[in-house]
């Protein structure tokens, strides 16, 4: 009789994991693992074999892995879903950088050229000058960590990527993005959009740049070195720009030395506000600096210290000069009104006339 029972109950048993294991492969058109116990091993892998010109998720499981990979995802390939099984525990990452070669060798105190894309005995040779590149649009990704090892093991330039996006409509809820110059590039595009929220993004020059209307909501900006600067936008006429909601600016005790900037204008016109946004750091008095165009508005609203007391924005930037020996002069306000701030919501700049929800991807983080 015991004999019996214990049969039936390892046999329920099994068949419960077998479910469970089911129930994971339903959910997914692929799944990686380096394990084996997937459909592939490496990410790259499963891109690949997806169907180009979805008009639907095609979602590809990760499971937890150091994932040594540069992952492009094509312009083909529309609607790659990339689910992490674990923020912390679920990386893709790899060492490459753009760096020319040095004159001498002295000139390379980080060793960046034995990573460079452009030195034909690197690795890295030839390879795009990001981690991952997102050509494909409606991509979507939450719980994985994308790291450029470079930067983050050098604390160096030069430019490192660890994410660039080349297609609309990208979004990102739980994920991880390091490096130290140029972690992450948004579309050059205005009419783009991308949608980024409770992410965790890390750099110290220029760490957050490029293009697009870009929402990041309840992120944490992380600076490694002091006189950080966060974003190098270069709009031309975007309907909004940058947009930071509730997001916080933090960073190690170097950054904490009181010279981080917001950000600089890359080029053209660019956009940047920051909403409500907790200053856990204490920031540069003047809040933004020059890089050679003239901001449309580089601008704050509601920002508090690390104990919620309202900070004193009068002495932020408002007058900027372009680069040259006659350069162009011209001046943006540092604030905006309450009123004004009410139109930067999630409906207005991310779901806009077409009316797309990442939001409704979303699904709570793996514990």
């Amino acid at each position: 009789m015991k004999h019996n029972l214990l049969t039936c109950i390892l046999l329920c048993g099994t068949m419960l994991t077998a479910c469970a294991q089911q129930k994971e492969a339903d959910a997914y058109q692929a799944i990686v693992a380096q394990d084996g116990s997937g459909d592939y091993t490496n990410v790259q892998a499963a891109i690949d074999a997806a169907p180009d010109s979805c008009l639907q998720p095609w979602r590809i499981f990760v499971k937890n892995g150091s994932y040594e990979e540069q992952v492009i995802v094509p312009q083909s390939k529309p609607y790659i879903h990339l689910i992490g099984q674990d923020k912390d525990s679920t990386v893709i990452h790899m060492r490459l950088n753009v760096g020319g070669k040095p004159e001498k060798p002295e000139d390379d105190p980080s060793g960046y050229w034995a990573c460079s894309v452009h030195n034909p005995d690197a690795q890295a040779y030839q390879h795009e000058g990001s981690v991952v590149l997102v050509k494909g649009d409606h991509f979507y990704s939450e719980n994985i960590s994308y790291i450029n090892d470079y930067g983050t093991e050098a604390h160096n330039g030069p430019q490192a990527l660890a994410m660039k996006i080349q297609g609309d409509c990208a979004a990102f809820y739980n994920c991880s993005f390091r490096s130290f110059q140029d972690t992450w590039m948004t579309s050059t595009k205005d009419e783009h959009r991308l949608y980024v929220k409770d992410c965790y993004i890390e750099g110290a020059v220029d760490y957050f740049y490029g293009g697009g209307d870009a929402l990041l909501e309840n992120c944490t900006l992380y600076n490694v070195r002091d006189a950080s600067v966060i974003v190098a936008p270069c709009h031309t006429s975007p309907r909004f720009g940058y947009v930071f909601l509730n997001c916080i600016v933090d960073g190690n005790a170097e950054a904490a030395k009181g010279n981080v900037k917001l950000g600089r204008p890359w080029h053209n016109s660019p956009r940047a506000v920051y909403l409500h946004t907790t200053m856990r750091i204490p920031i540069a008095e003047e809040g933004w600096t020059n890089m050679g165009a003239i901001p449309a508005l580089f601008a704050e609203y509601d920002s508090r210290d690390a104990e919620g007391n309202i900070l004193d924005l009068s002495h932020r930037k408002t007058e900027y000069e372009g680069r040259g020996d006659n350069p162009a002069k011209g001046s943006c306000p540092a604030t905006i009104s309450a009123e004004d701030a009410k139109r930067y919501t999630y409906e207005n700049i991310i779901m806009a006339d077409d009316g797309w929800n990442p939001r409704a991807y979303m699904t709570e983080p793996s514990k």
